[in-house]
Parts: C-alpha cells; structure tokens; sequence
C-alpha cells in the first residue's frame, strides 16, 4: 500500500473515530454526582449564565384579602439549562420569607411603649408603611450558589401580603402554612402556576421530581416548619435555622409580656407592619381584618395570657399531619428566637416517630449546621442516595464552647442522655447547695428596673435582686437540658414581673459568649399566672404564691473556678415591661429551688464542689 493510500485511510480511520466520539459525547447527560453521600458540584452546573430564571404565581386555596379571588403567591425559579436541554427532573430546595420584598424602616413609635404598669396596655404606637423593592424575576439570590451547582433547582417565594403575592400576612395564621403548602403542590402538578399575577396562562413545572426540601433561617426557617404541619406529600425534608416555632413563646413568656431580646416593646402587630410590603389598594382592608381586629382583639397585652388565638399560632399543635424528616439548628445564647423554639419542635418530631437531628452552637441568633450535614440531609431525602444520615446513633451535634462551629461535638441526644436532674436549694447566706433548709427562711428585694440584669449579676445593687452561688468548682460541671425553678414569693403590689437568670461567676467582660459564658440561661414568669396560663388572679400583697416553670434549654461546660449563680429579681429592663420601681419581692427559701440537668448527676455535682 502506497503512502498516499496509507494516509487516506488514517484521515478515514481518524474522522469516524472523532465522529463516533463527538457523537458519544452528544448523547452524554449531564447528571447529579454523589460521593460519600453527599451531592457533589457538578461542572456542568454550575456556570450562572445558563441557569434559567423565571417568575409565576400559583394560585391557592384561600382569599385573604376579600377580593373575592383565590390569593396567588409570587414564585421564583432558578433551575440548571439542563432541565429544559436535556430533559433533566432535579429535586427542589425551596425558601419562602415575608423579608424578600422590604420591610418596614426604623421610626420612632412603631415599639409598644413599655414604661408603665403592669396590666396597661401603654400608649398606641405608630404604623409604618413598607414600599416593596425588588425587580423581577428574581425574588432572592439566597441558596441558589450552594444548591443549584450541586444538582438542584432552588425555588423562593414571597409569603402573603409581602412582595407581589396576594393576601394579608396574618404571622403565623393558617395561610402562612397553606402558602408553600400551593407552591409544593404546583411542583408537584397539583396545583395551578401562571404566568402573570391575574393571568391566565398555565405554566408547568415538568422539571420538578416532586422532591422538595426546605430551609431558612428566623422567619424564614419558620416557614418550612409551617408548610411540613399541613402535611402536603412532596416535601420530603425540612432544615429549619432558629425558627419561630410559637409566637406565644416569642412574645410571651409563662403569662408574662416579654419582647425578643433587641427588639423592646415589639408585639405581633409590630411584626406584621413590619413585613406588610403587599400590594398598597389592599392594605387597608387588610389591616381593618387582620391587624386591627383578628390581633387587637386576640394579643390581650394587659394580661400576657394564652388564648385561642395565640395557640393557633403554635406549630407544636399542628405536627399531627407532619411527615417530613426534620433537621433543626439553633443558638444556645440566642435571645432574640429563644432555643425553647428548636427544642419542642425536635423532641415532638421524635416521640413522633420522624427523622429527627438537632445541632446547636453557642453564639446567638441564626447559624445553619455544617454544609456538609445539610448536603447529606437533603441527598438522602431528595436524591434518594441511601448514604445512612437517618440510622446514624448521633443524633445531635452540639459546638462546643471554644469550637470551630464547623466541628460540632456528636452525642446520642440532646438533651444529653447522661444528664440527672439535681436539685439545688438557696441559703440565707447567700450560697447554693444540695441541703435543703429546715427552718423557715425569707429574703426579700426590691423591684428597680433602672438597673440591668447584668449590673444585678456583678453585685453592683444586691438591694434590687437575689443571688446565691455555688462554691467554686473544682471540676468542670456540664449543663445538658432544661433548668427548673420552683419559687415561693409574696409581693407589695397586685402585679410583679418575676425574671430569673442563671449565671456564671466572676463575670467576665468580653465579646464572645462562648469565652464569657456569663448567662448560662434565663426564664421569665408572671406570679399571677402561677396555677394557670390562661387565667391569672392578682396578688394578694403579703400572701405567698409558689411559681413553677423552665428556664430556656442550655448545653455548657462551666469551667473549674466559676461559681454557678442563681439570680431572681423582678423586671428585666432588656425583656419586660418597666413599671416604676418600688414592688417589694420577699422569697420563702425553704419553698424554693433550682433543677439542674447535669451530666453525671450528682455524684458530678459534689465532686465539683470538694
């Protein structure tokens, strides 16, 4: 064979072999990765430019906002190209949120006022208005770079009455829940999407594998809460992040009127002004319905008592119908969303029966567990990669306090299942111990709400507060689970706040909480509530009262050297209500005591104390 006929061939030979190869290639898909059972970042994915982004509303099964047409919510899409090239279905991480469009601007008198008695409602405040922002069709860019490179399509919606969604936001009514309930069943095809907010054109959601995942953070991480209580089929997990999972406990605490930690004199209709960034010609009627009559009438600010009202606004008693598998995250020394909110909802899911993990830090408000466990949650639940998240022994992940909060320490439960409850009862002397007194003792302060808790805590004012300590420890004591008192008081005046603080000793100055470890926990409680918190009875001055309820659950290690404190006194000036000072509180201390769940029981508790 010549070389000319050689070479002839080699073309031949090397063109069918670039075409069978470009043909192979054609035909290849670009697919979901998994190693380690977790999703991994797909090249193919990943590049924004070809992501494909669009904007719908699906129609619900409510009108809340009386125009006689079903509400329909504002809908946000970002899906990789290959969803529409290649005929790709990707399962979906879903975010909704009242914030996405604006909120109300800081002005003065939109906070209840809080300086006057107990049992006034104070002067009426001021109603902001919210002017939405925004431009279509984006909604939110947030989760959209850590989910779609890794084989997801990550869906955001504005909840009712905020952005350009229909309705009237009611914070925590049942449109808040029917809301995404819509959205998963339009992912699902059981619903209506359109084109256009009062149109008629149908849009699909054929990408959709009807695998839906949720998570957020605040409000955001309440949502998902929300949507799993209806029970809708589709929604396979939910990561919540400091979610509020009962806005009695948020504005409320044991019969008593209490703010958010940072928020002051905020209420449920502060919130709802806050986030009302829906369309402007339906604003009055929404605030005449909502606002003005459903909240005014159902708040009840003068007494600080549960209601029906606020019970419906408590997912705890709507988990009947909830299937999803749940992953919860929240901050020990988060004061504004308190951990109590996590806590119900995870111990709930379990004696349900779901999939149900825990991860707590010690900083404050927010922060979403490692991505990596949230990578497993969702690749388990939504891809459906058997990697064994569900039947790992750990079931929460607690960092520690000097920890990286990447590097979460993992324990069978929390709380943890080594902890015993060990009963501490206050001496006259000012000390805090295991001996119960034997004869009849009383300390007595008096109510100054011009002082805070912590110049209380650094013994500044001992007339204004009670406070007996532990020695100090000799070993480190480990707190795991929820701390209980048990207080006996008498008070000058009808009506007292009663707050109590668990604190560590000296206190130290400094800006990171994990360090300072200052406040182990707190509690607040009103004395009129003490047989029940649906019907409270004045005081009669003099006469004792015993007031049983929970601190707010902690898991810390208090160092060798630190004295535990047991602090009570009346009005917390960054929580309560500030009635002018002068209530005399006197506390019966052979009445009264502290649970504490600690790790090794008492056998701990005395070795730290040798």
């Amino acid at each position: 064979m010549s070389n000319s006929i050689k070479f002839r061939v080699f073309l031949v030979f090397t063109f069918a072999y670039s075409f069978m190869s470009c043909a192979q290639n054609a035909t290849e898909k670009t697919k979901p990765v998994f190693k380690d059972g977790e999703a991994q970042v797909v090249e193919g994915f990943s590049d924004s430019n070809n992501w494909i982004r669009h904007d719908l509303w699906v129609e619900t099964e409510f009108d809340t906002d009386g125009d006689g047409q079903m509400d329909r919510v504002h809908v946000a899409v970002t899906r990789p190209e290959q969803t529409e090239t290649e005929g790709l279905k990707l399962p979906v991480v879903y975010v909704s949120s009242p914030y996405f469009a604006g909120v109300a601007e800081d002005a003065p008198g939109t906070m209840w006022n809080v300086k006057h008695e107990l049992g006034d409602i104070g002067e009426e405040r001021f109603h902001p208005q919210v002017k939405r922002r925004g431009e279509r069709p984006i909604i939110s860019n947030s989760h959209i770079n850590k989910w779609v490179p890794r084989g997801y399509i990550v869906v955001h919606s504005s909840s009712p009455g905020t952005g350009l969604s229909d309705g009237a936001p009611t914070i925590g009514g049942p449109n808040e829940s029917l809301a995404p309930k819509a959205v998963i069943d339009w992912l699902c095809g059981r619903a209506k999407g359109f084109t256009e907010r009062n149109g008629d054109q149908e849009i699909q959601a054929y990408w959709s594998t009807c695998k839906i995942g949720m998570t957020g953070t605040s409000y955001n991480g309440t949502i998902p809460l929300a949507a799993a209580t209806t029970g809708v089929e589709g929604l396979e997990a939910i990561i919540p992040i400091a979610p509020n999972t009962s806005y009695y406990h948020y504005y409320r605490s044991n019969g008593l009127v209490r703010s958010p930690g940072g928020y002051l004199g905020e209420d449920i209709d502060v919130l709802y002004d806050f986030v009302h960034s829906g369309d402007e010609d339906k604003r009055a009627y929404n605030n005449q319905t909502v606002r003005d009559t459903e909240m005014k009438n159902g708040m009840d600010r003068q007494t600080g008592d549960l209601n029906d009202f606020w019970s419906s606004r408590d997912y705890l008693n709507q988990m009947n119908n909830m299937e999803a598998a749940l992953f919860m995250s929240h901050g020990f020394n988060d004061w504004n969303v308190m951990p109590e909110h996590s806590y119900r909802i995870y111990k709930a899911a379990k004696d349900k029966g779901l999939p149900a993990k825990i991860y707590y830090h010690q900083f404050g408000h927010g922060g979403p567990p490692p991505l990596i466990m949230m990578n497993r949650w969702f690749t388990k639940y939504l891809h459906g990669v058997e990697n064994g998240v569900e039947n790992e022994k750990n079931k929460a992940y607690i960092v520690r306090e000097y920890d990286d909060m990447q590097k979460p320490t993992a324990y069978k439960d929390y709380p943890n299942p080594d902890a015993k409850d060990v009963t501490l009862y206050p001496i006259k002397s000012g000390t805090l111990g295991l001996i119960k007194p034997k004869s009849i003792a009383s300390d007595a302060f008096t109510d100054n709400v011009e002082f805070s808790g912590s110049d209380l805590a650094k013994s500044k004012v001992p007339d204004h507060r009670l406070l007996y300590t532990t020695l100090p420890l000799t070993e480190d004591i480990h707190i795991s689970g929820i701390a209980k008192v048990s207080i006996s008081l008498s008070s000058s005046k009808p009506a007292a706040n009663l707050s109590v603080w668990l604190v560590s000793l000296p206190w130290e100055e400094g800006q990171d909480v994990r360090i300072t470890n200052n406040i182990i926990t707190r509690g607040w409680a009103d004395p009129k509530n003490y047989k029940s918190l649906t019907d409270e009875e004045n005081l009669t001055p003099g006469q004792f009262y015993t007031v049983n309820f929970d601190l707010q659950p902690d898991d810390q290690i208090i160092r060798a050297g630190q004295q535990i404190g047991f602090m009570i006194f009346s009005s917390d000036k960054e929580f309560t209500l500030h009635p002018k000072p002068g209530t005399e509180i006197t506390v019966q201390l052979h009445k009264t005591s502290l649970t504490l769940p600690i790790v090794g029981g008492e056998n701990a508790f005395n070795a730290a104390q040798n």
